[in-house]
C-alpha cells in the first residue's frame, strides 16, 4: 500500500493545499479492488469573503465535515445523481475544503471501467468531480473518514511545478465567479474543462 500523507499535511491554508495537492494521488481500497489517480484539478473553497462556500452561511447538519478536524473527508451528493468529494482543511473550527474534480488514472483502469460503464474513454473515466466518485466508489459512507488511513487516503506523487499550474475561475458556481481558485495540471488532458489562463 503506498502510504498516506501525513496529517500535518493539510494543515495549511485552503489555497496552499489546493495547488500542493496536485500531482499526489488519491486511492481508494475495497473488496473489488485498488483504484488510484494522480489529482490534477482542484477547487479550494474559503470560509471568508466566499459566498460560493457551503460553510459560509455557518456551520449546518450537511456542512458540518468541512469544520474540521483537517484530513478528513467532506463528502455531499449533488444534482440527484452524483457525489463529490473535498478534502477538509484549514485549522478544526473553520470551514473550508479543497474539491477534487479530476484524477489521471493509474491503477485499476478495468474497476473503474465497470464501474462508470463499459466502452468509456479512458479520458473520462475520472475528468469530473461525480464521474471520479463513482470511478473509485466514493459515496457518503466515507463522510468524514480519515484521509490519514484506508480505505480512503491521499498518497504522496510527484511535485508539480509552480509554473505548470493554472489558475482560473470555478466550474458551476453562481457566486463569487471571479475568483482563480480553480487549479489544474497545464496541458493534461484528464481535466475536466480547459479554460485560457489569467
Amino acid at each position: 500500500m503506498l502510504p498516506p500523507l501525513s496529517s500535518s499535511f493539510y494543515r495549511h491554508d485552503t489555497v496552499s493545499v489546493a495547488r500542493a495537492l496536485l500531482g499526489h494521488l488519491l486511492c481508494r481500497e475495497s473488496a473489488a479492488g485498488l483504484t488510484a489517480g494522480i489529482i490534477v484539478e482542484t477547487e479550494a473553497y474559503l470560509s471568508r469573503d466566499d459566498p460560493a462556500c457551503h460553510a459560509s452561511c455557518g456551520r449546518t447538519r450537511r456542512n458540518a465535515p468541512m469544520f474540521g478536524p483537517p484530513g478528513q473527508a467532506y463528502i455531499y451528493f449533488i444534482y440527484g445523481n452524483h457525489f463529490c468529494f473535498n478534502v477538509v482543511t484549514a485549522p478544526a473550527g473553520i470551514g473550508e475544503a479543497v474539491l477534487i474534480r479530476a484524477l489521471e488514472p493509474v491503477d485499476g483502469l478495468e474497476l473503474m471501467q465497470r464501474r462508470r460503464g463499459q466502452g468509456r474513454s479512458v479520458l473520462e473515466l475520472t475528468n469530473g468531480p461525480g464521474k471520479l466518485c463513482q470511478a473509485l466508489a466514493i459515496d457518503q459512507t466515507l463522510n468524514e473518514h480519515d484521509l490519514c488511513r484506508p480505505p480512503l487516503w491521499i498518497s504522496a506523487g510527484r511535485e508539480v511545478e509552480k509554473e505548470a499550474v493554472i489558475s482560473v475561475p470555478r466550474i458551476g458556481i453562481s457566486r463569487a465567479v471571479d475568483k482563480l481558485l480553480r487549479f489544474y495540471i497545464k496541458e493534461n488532458k484528464y481535466v475536466s474543462r480547459r479554460k485560457s489562463q489569467r
